[in-house]
């Protein structure tokens, strides 16, 4: 049996939950986002908290629907935030509105748009702070931006998580 299913997702103060045959819809203070159910598993408003009900051939399924519940309650009551690093001599960033602006030692700046619901601050020149509600697309948003400049092996140079070790390689020898 799965056990991340068997666990009840506890809904916080101010949040409210909405339950259809086809989707389950929480709001909270931040938003409101919806998990789209699949057949074979049903969720059961309880007490303050949310139960799955499904079968055996469909746990897998239940464990999926259980996280991400539980993901888009502390979405939209907390809200999820992913820092990135600029690392390398000129590398810069800069935020106009909805657009994230950098100099990563291209020969043209690189304008990043903001999809909605996503929110992008630039505390300093080197950092990036994406802000939003949903787990899958601030992460997602974080990882495109990455990939505009990874860093590089020999010097580290590039855009990076905050925290991200990167491993150096030796450089060539004589």
């Amino acid at each position: 049996m799965s056990r991340v299913a068997k666990q009840p997702v506890v809904l916080p103060q101010g949040v409210t939950a909405t339950i259809t045959a086809e989707a389950v819809t929480l709001k909270g203070a931040k938003g409101s986002l919806s998990v789209p159910l699949n057949g074979g598993v049903k969720v059961v408003q309880g007490d303050k908290q949310l139960e799955l009900q499904y079968d055996a051939s469909n746990r897998m399924q239940a464990g999926a629907t259980r996280a991400h519940l539980a993901n888009i309650v502390t979405g939209i009551t907390k809200g999820y935030e992913r820092k990135l690093e600029l690392v390398g001599v000129g590398y810069r960033a800069a935020v106009q509105g909805k657009t994230l602006n950098l100099t990563l030692g291209f020969s043209h700046p690189v304008a990043v748009e903001m999809p909605e619901g996503i929110t992008v601050e630039a505390p300093s020149q080197t950092e990036i702070l994406i802000k939003g509600i949903d787990k899958q697309r601030v992460g997602q948003v974080a990882a495109e931006i990455r990939g505009l400049r990874p860093p590089e092996p020999y010097k580290g140079k590039g855009v990076r998580y905050s925290g991200e070790q990167i491993s150096l390689k030796e450089g060539k020898k004589k």
